[in-house]
């Protein structure tokens, strides 16, 4: 899996590709669908299967004040797109120039600078200035172009807004069903005010970063460390209330591990909301409540199956 930039040449073994075009931030069951297609065309004519993908995120260039909602990182989207096949990533920097590029520059930059032979999208795809550039303007334009149908379940299509609304609403399991693994976040561990070592459940400390911020609250997790152990655990996901000065963070705690993870990074699976933030009356509270956080989430876990 090799990772491409629009800023730079593509390898020559790389070039007269089929391209999956979008975004595919969440690369939920819809962007499966149609980056999978794209595989297929290629492998079925002998070409490279490219995945294309936007940083920063267009929203960023034209609501650049908007909360956080990134659903995975390009390191993630990288892993994602490798598994399903894909023989490289195309980060395409979105920047004012290439938002106000007319369809037919656009057209011409995939086929002339990045050697595209077909592309794959999904049918709602626009591009160019003022996203005037459609499915059908690619084949006029000379690169021929397939759209892929939308995904859809018995609540409709299957969207990353649909997935962030469940993840707003501390309903990770349906977030999971539409990305077809559990939404993660992925950060390296800091160090932190050390109080959970002294009550017995110490913590991993990750800033939320470019991440949308699912409900706040209390989380059955697993936790992928950089050598591929998985870990259960149990995670406060807010500001922490019973501290102050209240502070952002996903802080896990795994379960019969006792290891340093200072430096590295880590991914958190969040499996299941079990309740909102508490504010807790003392450190006996405290302590209280967190061990049978944990309880609850070790029960929940062991009746949870993994998916990757």
């Amino acid at each position: 899996m090799e990772r491409l930039s629009s800023s730079a040449p593509v390898p020559p073994h790389l070039r007269g590709s089929v391209m999956a075009l979008g975004n595919f931030d969440g690369f939920h069951a819809g962007h499966q669908a149609v980056v999978g297609r794209a595989i297929a065309r290629a492998r079925a004519e002998g070409r490279p299967a490219i995945v294309a993908t936007f940083d920063p995120h267009p929203m960023r260039l034209f609501r650049p004040d908007a909360p956080s909602f990134r659903l995975t990182t390009l390191d993630q989207r990288e892993a994602l797109f490798a598994r399903a096949g894909a023989d490289a990533m195309m980060i395409f920097d979105f920047t004012p120039a290439l938002a106000a590029l007319e369809p037919a520059d656009y057209v011409r930059l995939l086929i002339e600078d990045m050697g595209v032979a077909a592309v794959v999208t999904g049918e709602d795809f626009t591009f160019g200035r003022a996203r005037s550039g459609t499915i059908d303007s690619f084949a006029a334009l000379g690169l021929p172009a397939q759209a892929v149908g939308p995904v859809s379940d018995a609540q409709g299509v299957i969207s990353s807004t649909r997935v962030r609304e469940a993840l707003r609403a501390g309903d990770c399991e349906t977030a999971s069903r539409l990305l077809t693994r559990p939404f993660a976040i992925r950060g390296v561990v800091q160090h932190g005010d050390k109080l959970g070592r002294t009550i017995g459940f110490p913590t991993a400390n990750i800033d939320m970063g470019p991440y949308l911020r699912p409900a706040y609250g209390i989380y059955a997790v697993r936790g992928i460390l950089p050598d591929g152990r998985v870990l259960n655990g149990a995670a406060n996901l807010g500001i922490r209330p019973s501290f102050d000065p209240p502070k952002e963070l996903l802080e896990p705690h795994f379960f019969d591990f006792a290891e340093s993870l200072y430096g590295q990074e880590v991914e958190v699976q969040l499996i299941r909301y079990l309740h909102g933030e508490r504010k807790y009356d003392g450190l006996d509270a405290l302590t209280a409540g967190i061990a049978q956080d944990c309880a609850d989430a070790r029960q929940i876990l062991a009746g949870t199956p993994m998916l990757a």
